[in-house]
């Protein structure tokens, strides 16, 4: 079946498939890199190998100056030999061979390097992953997705750009050493003197650092900001140009991204200062080294070759030091970068299960009960105003019993609190005080999973994913079968239109299923939700997109399926509403009223005005 999304991982090798994702390590303690160290640890043995591949080919390398040294230096002192060519040949043969050696070995460590630190890239994006989708409503409704996009995605980048390159600058720092220690066997005097600038660059280097690092963390998380402007408008385009407010939006685009460039411009006029300086100090050693080695060789105190192989070290040495303002100014970004990925990974999700969380016993006599014990609820804030004791109620003493079975529909005015009792009862938020039970449990008590498989709920806003019908039908059963998704699309009366697209249940919809309209969209939502076939129903004004004559086609097959199973219904529809067994009145997050419609309507004049108001709208709609 045709998919907008890619196969599962099937390879038994991959950790994903397993769900063993290494994760960071939990101690906030400690310092950002010892945190990663878990990860990094899943790739030991690859690291091993890169390890012992690099340093091989490294003193291959470091040895080519001193053979070069042995060469020339047997060569001139019996040049009139005729067997010197002979061992110069064999000194060639010897370099070729270590070329070929140094080219295997490192071509071997850089490719397992980089692919490690891709791999790495790819287990922190997964536990990033893993750890939103463990995460409660409460930290969603507080952070933009924008920030949490920028996190997972350039900020990981960072930190798998210093584990693929700072690797490559240890091994040029152990260069550095190797190449330090054939000097001093050289000549000691002479190596002193090429090292003599390098305290210098640990100067530069330190102040390097102290500028870069609160520069990453400010440019970071302005690029986090970059992303919330871009993820909202192109998820609100049509709002925006429902309201011409395209200049207004541009200008807000530019306004952040020049707050960027400011950013990003003083982090490069910071190694603009210090990179060239800490390049430029080593090549000042190598003037010296030429200067005083120059003097030394007149003087015949150290040979042509031993000069020579002096001078390669002096090169090789200066590598580091090119390598080093760029690694330097990575770990800082790296450093920010953590920091910013770990405080998503710090956070402890609100909603949890409870030590001996439990199910329901199988055809217990409350299973498709629901019941609301006193409730009292606010939504979590994060407003430096508010105060305990200043957060408003939504829910203020909510008591309510739906029998098994039973169809009830929730009536009220706007913000009343009818759709917060659709999100606490499969826990998207927990209670302030008081207690909601399904099957005869707190919810509390029972598994998360379990709790949510039993509960479905059909919203006013549906979401669509960019992928056929099919697939957004069977979301919740994907193995479910064609005719399964055919049948469930009847119930919803969605199969009409569906048939009559170009590629039926094939047809991939666009982003967030805009491609379809609103009454569309709520079908095809409602059809996802009679596959899954909850024990529990919840409609959250789930026609409101749709016309009169749908409706009614569709209120047929909701009469079928409710016949059976538990079902709350939010209603703003005088037709939604006659669905129900009983119908309860909502005002000020309680309920002030509870009968049958025509008990209601006769003897409550709060809910005859919302029916008069409702009726009204509907009956405009109509002539319309």
């Amino acid at each position: 079946m045709p998919s907008g999304r890619p196969e599962p991982l099937a390879s038994p090798e991959s950790v994903y498939a397993t769900g063993t994702t290494p994760q960071i390590d939990p101690d906030t303690s400690r310092g950002w890199f010892r945190r990663l160290l878990p990860v990094i640890a899943a790739r030991r043995r690859t690291f091993a190998i890169v390890v012992f591949t690099g340093l091989t080919g490294l003193a291959i390398q470091m040895s080519v100056p001193m053979v070069l040294r042995s060469a020339i230096d047997e060569s001139l002192a019996d040049i009139s030999n005729p067997g010197a060519f002979a061992d110069l040949r064999r000194h060639v043969v010897l370099l070729v061979g270590m070329g070929v050696a140094s080219f295997g070995l490192r071509f071997t460590y850089r490719y397992l390097l980089f692919g490690a630190a891709y791999r790495i890239e790819t287990d922190l994006r997964a536990a990033v992953y893993q750890h939103l989708t463990r995460l409660s409503f409460s930290f969603y409704d507080r952070v933009a997705a924008g920030e949490v996009i920028s996190r997972a995605n350039s900020d990981i980048r960072s930190i798998q750009l210093l584990l693929a390159f700072g690797p490559l600058a240890g091994l040029s720092a152990t260069s550095f050493l190797i190449a330090f220690g054939f000097m001093l066997s050289i000549h000691v005097p002479l190596a002193l003197v090429t090292v003599s600038t390098m305290p210098l660059v640990y100067v530069l280097g330190q102040k390097l650092r102290d500028q870069v690092f609160p520069l990453s963390w400010v440019t970071q998380g302005r690029m986090a900001e970059v992303a919330t402007v871009v993820d909202e408008n192109i998820n609100g385009t049509r709002v925006v140009k429902a309201f011409a407010a395209e200049f207004g939006q541009v200008t807000l685009m530019a306004r952040v991204a020049d707050r960027l460039r400011w950013s990003a411009t003083a982090l490069i006029e910071a190694r603009a200062r210090f990179n060239p300086l800490i390049e430029a100090i080593p090549r000042l050693g190598m003037a010296l080294v030429l200067l005083y080695g120059g003097y030394l060789a007149i003087d015949g105190q150290v040979g042509v070759g031993s000069l020579l192989a002096f001078s390669g070290y002096v090169t090789m040495i200066a590598v580091p030091f090119r390598m080093f303002g760029f690694v330097l100014l990575q770990a800082q970004r790296a450093a920010a970068s953590s920091m910013r990925i770990y405080e998503i990974l710090d956070e402890a999700p609100a909603i949890v299960d409870r030590p001996g969380a439990r199910e329901p016993v199988p055809g217990a006599p409350d299973i498709g009960r629901v019941e609301f014990r006193n409730v009292t609820f606010a939504y979590p804030t994060t407003s430096a105003s508010s105060v305990e004791g200043e957060v408003p109620l939504v829910l203020d003493g909510f008591n309510l019993v739906v029998d098994p079975g039973e169809t009830v529909a929730i009536v009220g005015r706007t913000g009343c609190g009818k759709s917060t009792v659709a999100r606490l009862l499969p826990r998207f938020y927990d209670v302030s005080s008081g207690a909601v039970l399904v099957d005869g449990l707190d919810v509390r008590d029972r598994t998360l999973i379990g709790l949510r498989r039993s509960i479905n709920q059909v919203p006013d806003e549906s979401f669509l994913f960019s992928e056929s019908l099919h697939d957004n039908v069977a979301f919740g059963r994907p193995g479910a079968s064609r005719s399964e998704v055919e049948a469930a699309t009847r119930i919803a009366s969605a199969d009409d239109f569906i048939n009559q697209l170009n590629d039926g249940f094939n047809e991939v919809v666009g982003e967030r299923g805009y491609t379809l309209s609103g009454g569309q969209r709520q079908r095809i939502s409602l059809a996802r939700t009679v596959l899954a076939d909850p024990r529990i129903l919840v409609l959250d004004d789930a026609t409101s997109a749709i016309d009169v004559q749908t409706e009614e086609a569709i209120h047929r097959g909701l009469t079928r399926l409710m016949s059976d199973r538990t079902t709350i219904v939010i209603a703003h529809r005088l037709s939604t509403i006659r669905l129900a067994d009983r119908v309860v009145l909502m005002e000020g997050g309680r309920i002030v009223a509870d009968g049958t419609h025509a008990y209601l309507l006769a003897t409550e004049p709060r809910y005859a005005a919302i029916l008069t108001q409702t009726t009204d709208t509907e009956t405009l709609g109509e002539a319309d």
